[in-house]
């Protein structure tokens, strides 16, 4: 079996781990978009593949196509399970133990042939994080295993179960006057990422998004709003009080709550923490930090790993700040993502998005050259989580980049219309030889993290398995004497005194090209940015996808 079509409804993280192992492993691999019979079916026969894989898919799959060829689907759900809601159940009954089956595809959904089964512990809260974490994890190695065992393994049936009952903003509602916080929150939880829970807030209706728990703040009246926090509002229930970090009013896309609610929140006044929290007691916050032996872990956990102007102030505010305490920070990203760049929803939604994008640009910026030109600490990027287009090249600005085994890169930007800036002309040239850094640019396609250290993009691998012990080693080991350290501090300052006045040319040479991209109305990005906001659903598959690797 070499020959595989990887059927898909959407290119997400799950799809572009196992596009990515297939290609390092030299399977000959396509992709097809799942957007109607006719289509399928004509690009599958095209192909002719040895087996047809679905790592993500929303829709039927005709007989056309699993008649023809082997079709597998992986299912977030363990044996028995079936249908959609899977995750959702997953989160309202708090499993702590979940799993992932690979099938065969026959004409009853979900009721093939089982060939792989996996199991693992659920940690996270939320839909989006079970589905991008521990699902995700699960699902890789489940997929390693089945494609490498495909012709050996013995399936065994699926029981005889029934279909979950639905699960989605028409069955699940919040009642303000009896759920508490907890309940209130799990509910949300249940519909995060998509389609989120539908509430009326200050007589909008919206969808409901990132609900943390407040142990501080308290109303007299239920479903008050007491606060607003750096985007996020706070808004009693009967126990006490939540926040809710992001809106979507009817048909529209995901913004941080206060630009949803705008002129409704007048007189609702900034319940502001530090900058880098403790943690001390439960609430809502983005940065955060812990310190151990001379380390700063810096964690930034925004939406989706999307900054906007003033997360990368704060950012580049907490960080000018670890210099001052610690000899070695961590850049740790959020706990779905390191990083994705800029936040194009709320360029998407302002009024002057010209301005704002360009703000934004140059607020990364300044956060990336605060990080480059550390001379006074060691610097790492921890990228245990995915990272994508302007992210990538934050952790480029770092003096060393690690990984886990399951992280995936995509270091781009062409897809939104944009040549990017983060001085990226510098750092990843500085790294990989010109045609690499070119086809990373050109392509447009995901790297595994084995991949990226092949190429010299990262320094080192770790297990996720034990990321977080290795990671702590690892950093340990950068201190571990004190005249080594002394001496790579002292000639990254030399470099940078030589080199300073080349890296901000490429960075200002960067920003000339990017003028027009912001600037101009003819600019391809502004329609890329309205399709990739609003999640409009591809006509056909992306060339860069449907090239046979």
């Amino acid at each position: 079996m070499k020959k595989i079509t990887l059927l898909i409804t959407s290119f997400n993280s799950l799809s572009q781990k196992i596009y990515s192992y297939l290609k390092d492993n030299n399977y000959i691999v396509n992709v097809v978009y799942a957007i109607n019979d006719e289509q399928m079916t004509a690009e599958i026969k095209s192909f002719h593949p040895d087996i047809v894989f679905c790592s993500y898919l929303k829709r039927f799959i005709p007989a056309t196509i699993f008649n023809t060829y082997d079709t597998f689907l992986i299912h977030p759900g363990i044996k028995g399970d079936k249908g959609a809601y899977s995750l959702e159940h997953v989160v309202l009954d708090s499993k702590q133990q979940w799993g992932v089956v690979i099938l065969k595809v026959n004409k009853y959904l979900d009721a093939g042939d089982i060939y792989i089964e996996k199991k693992c512990n659920i940690l996270n809260k939320t839909k989006s994080s079970i589905y991008r974490n521990e699902i995700s994890n699960c699902a890789f190695e489940a997929s390693k295993e089945f494609l490498l065992n495909y012709t050996k393994l013995i399936p065994t049936s699926q029981l005889n179960t029934p279909h979950h009952n639905i699960v989605n903003e028409n069955t699940l509602k919040i009642n303000w006057e009896a759920d508490t916080s907890v309940v209130i929150i799990n509910k949300i939880n249940s519909l995060d990422s998509y389609p989120g829970i539908i509430d009326t807030i200050k007589g909008k209706r919206c969808h409901l998004f990132g609900a943390w728990i407040e142990e501080k703040i308290s109303g007299d009246e239920v479903k008050e709003i007491l606060a607003k926090r750096n985007g996020a509002i706070c808004i009693s229930t009967i126990d006490g009080a939540i926040w809710i970090s992001h809106l979507s009013e009817i048909n529209k896309f995901k913004l941080p709550s206060t630009y949803v609610l705008k002129e409704k929140l007048q007189g609702i006044k900034e319940n502001r923490i530090p900058l880098l929290f403790n943690k001390n007691y439960k609430t809502f916050y983005e940065i955060t930090c812990d310190i151990k032996d001379e380390v700063g872990y810096l964690y930034f956990n925004f939406l989706n790993g999307a900054f906007d102007a003033s997360q990368c102030i704060r950012l580049k505010y907490a960080f000018d700040y670890l210099k001052e305490e610690v000899k070695v920070i961590v850049l740790m990203g959020g706990s779905d993502f390191f990083s994705n760049g800029i936040n194009l929803n709320i360029l998407e939604d302002s009024g002057k998005s010209k301005e704002d994008g360009w703000s934004t640009i140059n607020a990364i910026n300044d956060l990336v050259k605060s990080i480059i030109f550390s001379s006074e600490v060691i610097t790492v990027a921890s990228l245990e989580k995915n990272a994508g287009a302007g992210g990538v090249f934050l952790a480029l600005a770092c003096d060393y980049v690690v990984a886990s085994n399951t992280s995936i890169l995509n270091a781009h930007y062409k897809t939104i219309g944009l040549s990017g800036s983060e001085y990226h002309t510098y750092s990843l040239n500085k790294r990989v030889k010109k045609n690499i850094a070119d086809n990373l640019l050109n392509d447009c396609l995901p790297i595994s993290a084995n991949k990226a250290k092949e190429m010299n993009l990262i320094d080192e691998i770790f297990s996720v398995n034990n990321y977080d012990s290795k990671l702590k080693i690892y950093c340990e080991n950068l201190l571990s004497n004190d005249e080594n350290y002394e001496q790579y501090l002292n000639d990254k300052d030399e470099y940078l005194k030589i080199n300073e006045q080349f890296i901000n040319t490429c960075k200002d040479n960067e920003l000339k090209i990017m003028y027009d991209e912001f600037w101009c109305e003819n600019s391809p990005f502004y329609q890329l940015r309205h399709d990739f906001v609003y999640k409009l659903c591809p006509t056909q598959t992306p060339i860069r996808l449907n090239k046979i690797c």
